[in-house]
């Protein structure tokens, strides 16, 4: 469409050599000419020690790993472990693995080594962070659980709020752990009260409030002394809009943990939602001096004022940081956006203009030049852009496309057009500003200009994904006689520069809907709406499904599209191709929704 960990270690020094220590009953001398031809032929099977496969391996796996091949060692190293049923060579084959950087190999080696040594918690910890770093939440609490059953001491809390924190489905961590919590071994109160409060968290993410103020009341009757029971309570109150019982949870954590800077930000986070504005900054101002008065903790205790409309306050917080040449970019910005909401333009654009170049640079030049847009300055927001480009000159095409989109924001298209256009006979292979102006002929159906700049793109610079995709995209959805096969060609050109791009997945799997294969269209746009869940996604979902008649799928996607979406001109143009798909009761025009 037109829209734009693996445990990686430093090459490690080459494994050491095994200790293959060879115990031989007696020295033969060398057959002679009439020997047998194989003279051990008649003997038992070896069923101790190493035989000659079993030495060949070994001996094999660890060149390999001398020659820096992991694969081909711990390979080698998980057929001797198999053979020998040794723990030892499973747990070599584990560390031959890890400098694999492969994380399937990985995961193979340390699943054989705790199959081996099922009383070992050092396989579960490797385990469990494999699992979360490929963000699968519930193996990883099922792995870091099994360490502790084998009485290894494991965090649990942590584990769960990085699963919160990254969207992780509740109600499977909270029925293991539920069930970890019913057995006679999970008593032991150094892994109990990590296990009650993670337990908690879940339940209040659960929809089950009730059940974690309980636990949590129940826990501070036995274990008063634990900080973070009290940083947790204080946390779920504030999340449960009770900031009174916030600061009584604070107080009291402070009372068995003084100085804990926890603790002492989720006080002064329930003094500000009290509207005690005055005790939130004696708060934060004791935050700062007791554990020193670090610039990116005071840009985060000014925002939380900002989030409150609290300018003063947060005035008061940003100022000493602008006092000296190190002063951070946010500190500016925020003190520019604090004087723009007080009606101090001046101050603001000062303010703007002395954000460095670096991230926050472009959005400040575009604050400013909004500022002074909508207070009717238009011909000083564009001066102001044109100054900014003479004096950075490394961000002069992002400076000229924002002047493009200020232009296009004020309705005046014709001047926009124009600027585009004399940027670009100054630079032709200017790609920023020649990308937009393909977009904007794609908003007006302009499909030549669009194709011709597209083109003039990828001509100068091949692994331009972007171009490749957009201008594949746009053919596939005009699905133009005679030129599918070129649109997919493009996409694909595309997705083998930048394969975990959503935009192009999509593309892949709409232009193989447009050339009659919804089946192979299907698992590309499943990717592509998991990657990026956006309007026109779900539109080229739902009509595949319907297509391959998964008509309740379909309605189901619509419906959580409906309700997930404010703006959606693809569904809303599906839905007047095929008014079969909406039998639910939902509303598909846009302007009925807004008014329900």
């Amino acid at each position: 469409m037109p829209r734009g960990t693996l445990i990686r270690l430093s090459r490690p020094t080459p494994l050491a050599p095994l200790a293959l220590v060879l115990l031989l009953a007696g020295c033969q001398s060398l057959p002679g000419a009439d020997a047998p031809e194989d003279p051990m032929a008649g003997a038992p099977p070896v069923t101790r020690g190493l035989d000659a496969a079993g030495l060949s391996g070994l001996l094999q796996a660890e060149l390999s790993g001398q020659r820096g091949d992991y694969v081909l060692a711990t390979r080698g190293f998980l057929d001797a472990a198999q053979r020998y049923d040794s723990i030892a060579l499973a747990e070599r084959a584990t560390l031959a693995a890890r400098f694999s950087e492969d994380p399937e190999l990985l995961e193979e080696a340390a699943g054989r080594w705790q199959d081996m040594a099922p009383g070992s918690d050092a396989p579960s910890r490797l385990r469990a962070s494999l699992a979360i770093q490929r963000g699968d939440w519930n193996a990883a609490l099922a792995h870091r659980l099994a360490a502790i059953e084998q009485g290894a001491v494991q965090e649990l809390t942590g584990l769960v709020e990085g699963a919160l924190e990254a969207g992780a489905n509740p109600v499977p961590l909270l029925t293991r752990l539920r069930e970890h919590l019913a057995r006679p071994g999970a008593n032991r109160a150094s892994t109990r009260h990590d296990a009650e409060l993670a337990t908690a968290l879940l339940e209040a993410a659960a929809g089950q409030p009730a059940a974690a103020e309980q636990r949590l009341a129940r826990l501070a009757r036995e274990a008063p002394e634990l900080p973070e029971l009290w940083q947790i309570r204080a946390r779920l109150a504030l999340e449960a809009d009770t900031p009174e019982a916030a600061r009584s949870a604070a107080r009291r954590g402070l009372e068995v943990s003084p100085g804990d800077p926890r603790l002492m930000l989720l006080l002064a986070r329930a003094e500000l939602n009290l509207g005690s504005i005055d005790a939130a900054e004696k708060a934060f101002n004791d935050l700062l001096e007791e554990h020193g008065d670090d610039p990116p903790l005071r840009l985060g205790l000014a925002r939380l004022f900002l989030e409150q409309e609290h300018l003063a306050p947060a005035r008061r917080l940003l100022l000493p940081l602008v006092g000296n040449d190190e002063a951070p970019p946010m500190a500016f910005l925020l003190l520019g956006a604090i004087a723009e909401e007080e009606g101090e333009d001046d101050n603001a654009l000062l303010y703007y203009r002395q954000v460095p170049e670096g991230e926050q640079f472009l959005t400040a030049r575009l604050n400013a030049a909004r500022m002074l847009t909508e207070d009717d300055r238009l011909l000083d927001a564009r001066t102001f852009l044109r100054l900014e480009r003479l004096r950075h000159e490394a961000y002069e095409s992002e400076l000229a496309s924002l002047e493009v989109e200020l232009l296009d924001e004020a309705g005046l298209e014709a001047q926009a057009d124009s600027l585009l256009d004399s940027e670009l006979s100054r630079r032709p292979d200017d790609e920023r500003l020649r990308y937009q102006r393909a977009m904007r002929a794609f908003s007006d159906d302009d499909l030549e200009a669009m194709e011709a700049d597209l083109r003039h793109i990828i001509e100068h610079d091949p692994g331009n994904a972007n171009a490749l995709n957009a201008l594949g995209y746009t053919l596939a959805d005009a699905d133009l006689e005679g030129r599918l096969d070129e649109a997919r060609e493009l996409i694909e050109r595309a997705y083998s520069l930048d394969p975990d791009n959503p935009a192009i997945l999509d593309s892949l799997g709409w232009v193989r809907y447009r050339q009659g294969d919804s089946a192979s269209a299907l698992p590309w746009l499943e990717r592509a709406w998991s990657a990026m869940p956006d309007q026109e996604v779900a539109a080229h979902l739902i009509e595949v499904l319907w297509a391959l008649g998964e008509e309740e799928r379909a309605r189901a996607l619509l419906e959580e599209a409906l309700q997930r979406f404010e703006e959606l001109p693809l569904i809303d143009e599906l839905l007047k191709r095929q008014p079969e798909l909406n039998d639910s009761g939902a509303t598909p025009n846009p302007d009925e929704r807004n008014s329900t």
